[in-house]
């Protein structure tokens, strides 16, 4: 199974080059962030007709996230349970939930496609809003894994933090007064690693960007950022076989700023048959 992730920055405006794409690799499940429509308003024709079934959450023209499968969909959520919402200029536990994640289950793989809040600036409540947002999706990362073990899960998207120092190619970053790079940013990422994930893509892939600002010449400069990320459960990535970023999708007309990050698994059965195979020692 191929599973791909991508910040589309708006799905009607880039349908054919993401549909595209989605063929032309034979994507199987892709998730996308940043879809900026409500569900009325999603280019369903131009998925189906390339045999994809769409799941999505969306309120208006911001945020908003979707599901496109070529195989069947199950258990869909458009929220995990501990998520906070945000108003700006308000406070409390009732606060509106953004369209930020949706969750489903396509051949027994948990999959979810999240985009985290950017935080805007150290100052900010949106930065404490973003770190609340991770620490409650680390909470339900736990709890999960712990109730399930084996279970292969994955968290995909825009997660709006560069982690390492590597990450980072775009000079108006500045350590101390920028998000994506700030320590407790970095911190709520590394700690879905105790959650018991991993980011598979990486030690396929070391290097490489998955975001650059359409400003500055930042692309034909390659000052980007890696702020796109698959992060598996042992299930999930012990099914790894290959990884990749596809960065000729910044290039052509009307790119989103992001590319796509995609993985292949190995079937379920396939890894089933090789744990069963008895060990031969030389």
């Amino acid at each position: 199974m191929r599973v791909a992730t991508w910040n589309v920055n708006s799905i009607r405006t880039r349908v054919a080059r993401v549909v595209d794409w989605a063929v032309r690799e034979d994507v199987d499940v892709l998730a996308m962030q940043e879809i900026k429509c409500k569900p009325e308003q999603f280019p369903h024709a131009e998925f189906e007709a390339a045999g994809y079934e769409v799941v999505l959450h969306g309120f208006n023209q911001w945020n908003g996230v979707a599901i496109a499968s070529r195989l069947p969909i199950q258990d869909v959520e458009t929220e995990f349970p501990g998520m906070p919402g945000f108003l700006k200029g308000h406070e409390g536990p009732d606060l509106p939930k953004e369209a930020r994640a949706i969750g489903a289950t396509v051949e027994g793989v948990r999959l979810w496609s999240l985009y985290v809040p950017n935080g805007r600036s150290l100052d900010d409540p949106h930065y404490v809003y973003k770190l609340d947002w991770l620490g409650a999706l680390r909470a339900d990362t736990e709890r999960w894994l712990a109730e399930n073990p084996g279970l292969p899960l994955a968290l995909m998207g825009d997660w709006n933090v560069a982690p390492l120092d590597s990450d980072v190619g775009d000079p108006s970053l500045v350590p101390g007064l920028s998000t994506h790079i700030s320590p407790p940013e970095r911190d709520a990422f590394f700690a879905f690693e105790e959650a018991g994930l991993t980011d598979v893509v990486r030690p396929l892939v070391p290097d490489g960007y998955t975001y650059w600002d359409y400003k500055q010449l930042r692309f034909p400069r390659n000052e980007g950022l890696r702020i796109d990320f698959i992060l598996g459960s042992r299930a999930f990535a012990d099914r790894v076989e290959a990884a990749s970023i596809h960065r000729n999708e910044r290039k052509g007309d009307a790119p989103s700023d992001h590319v796509p990050v995609l993985v292949e698994l190995a079937d379920a059965a396939a890894e089933e048959d090789d744990a069963d195979r008895p060990m031969i020692f030389g």
